[in-house]
C-alpha cells in the first residue's frame, strides 16, 4: 500500500488571480503523484486546504479532487473553516462539530483529527476530542495512522513550533501513549519536512506544497525584526508513505521537473545487476 500525502495547501491565497502560486505548486504535486507507477492507493490533505477558508477556494480544491485517481481524506488546519468546508464537501464524516473520522485502508486504519481551534494559529486538542479518539482507538487493534495538522512538537524555530508543555499536547500525549498500535502520526503546519519520535511512535511532517518556512533556529525576539529569511521558495513537497507489511516507510519528494542524471540503460545495467544480485545472495 502506498499513501501519499500533501499539507499547507493555501489555495486562494491570491484570490483573483488565475495563475495563483499556490495553486500552480499544487498543481505540479498532483500531476507527479498520478504520474507514479504504481500509483498511489488514497492521498492524505492533512490541513490549510486553503488561505482564507473561502467557498470559492474550497471549490476549486473539489474539483481538483473529484478529478484525481485516487480517494483524498482530508483534515483541517487553521487557516480552515469548519462551516464553509462542511458546505463544499458534504460527504466527509464529522462528530459533535469536529471533523474527525476513521478510514479503513487495507491493513491500516487511518485516525484524522480535527485540531482546529478558530482564531488560533497553534493546535487544540480538548476532552471532548481527546474521548473520541480514544474511543476509536479501542475499537480495533490494527495499525494505526494518526492524521493531523499540528505537530505537538518543539521544533526549534522560535516562530514555528508548539508548546510541548500545552494541555492540548499533553492530553494528545496520553492518549497516543496509551494505544501501541498507532504506528505513526503524519502531520503538516510546519511547512518543512520532519521526522521525530513522539509518544512512543513516530511523528512526520510532511513539507508543504506552499512556499516552504526558512531554516532558522537563531532565537526571534518578536519586537525586534531583524531581516532574517522567513518564507522562501523551495520546490512543492509531498510524502510517501509505503506500507512494507509490518511498518510505514516515508519518503518525501518535491513537484516539479527534474533534471534527470541517468536512466537504467545499457551503460547503468551492469549497477543494478550487481546490486540485486547481492540483495539475493547470488552476487560474487
Amino acid at each position: 500500500m502506498l499513501i501519499a500525502q500533501v499539507t499547507d495547501i493555501h489555495l486562494g491565497f491570491q484570490p483573483d488571480d488565475p495563475a495563483e502560486l499556490n495553486r500552480k505548486r499544487f498543481d505540479d504535486v498532483i500531476e507527479t503523484l498520478t504520474a507514479l507507477h504504481p500509483r498511489p492507493d488514497l492521498l492524505i490533505a492533512s490541513g490549510d486546504l486553503t488561505e482564507f477558508g473561502s467557498i470559492a477556494a474550497y471549490q476549486t480544491l473539489k474539483s481538483i479532487c473529484d478529478a484525481l485517481p485516487f480517494p483524498v481524506l482530508m483534515a483541517l488546519g487553521n487557516h480552515d473553516d469548519r462551516g464553509n468546508f462542511r458546505a463544499v464537501f458534504h460527504d466527509v464524516p464529522t462528530d459533535a462539530g469536529f471533523v474527525h473520522y476513521v478510514h479503513d485502508a487495507g491493513p491500516l486504519r487511518l485516525v484524522i483529527l480535527d485540531t482546529l481551534d478558530p482564531g488560533r494559529h497553534g493546535g487544540s486538542f480538548d476532552a471532548v476530542r481527546a474521548d473520541w479518539l480514544a474511543a476509536q482507538l479501542a475499537a480495533s487493534a490494527k495499525p494505526v495512522v494518526i492524521v493531523l495538522h499540528h505537530p505537538p512538537i518543539d521544533t526549534g524555530n522560535g516562530w514555528m513550533t508548539e508548546d510541548i508543555n500545552a494541555d492540548w499536547v499533553q492530553r494528545l500525549r496520553a492518549v497516543v501513549a496509551a494505544h501501541p498500535q498507532v504506528i505513526r502520526l503524519v502531520s503538516g503546519h510546519l511547512h518543512r519536512g520532519m521526522v521525530t519520535s513522539w509518544a512512543g511512535s513516530t511523528l512526520v511532517v510532511c513539507p508543504s506544497t506552499a512556499p516552504q518556512v526558512a531554516l532558522d533556529f537563531r532565537t526571534l525576539n518578536p519586537e525586534s525584526p531583524d531581516g532574517r529569511d522567513m518564507i522562501v521558495a523551495e520546490a512543492p513537497g509531498f510524502a510517501l508513505h509505503y506500507w512494507t507489511g509490518s511498518d510505514l516507510v516515508t519518503q518525501f519528494g518535491t513537484g516539479g521537473d527534474h533534471p534527470v542524471l541517468a536512466r537504467f540503460n545499457a551503460r547503468m545495467q551492469p549497477t543494478v545487476r550487481h546490486i540485486l544480485a547481492e540483495l539475493q545472495g547470488k552476487a560474487p
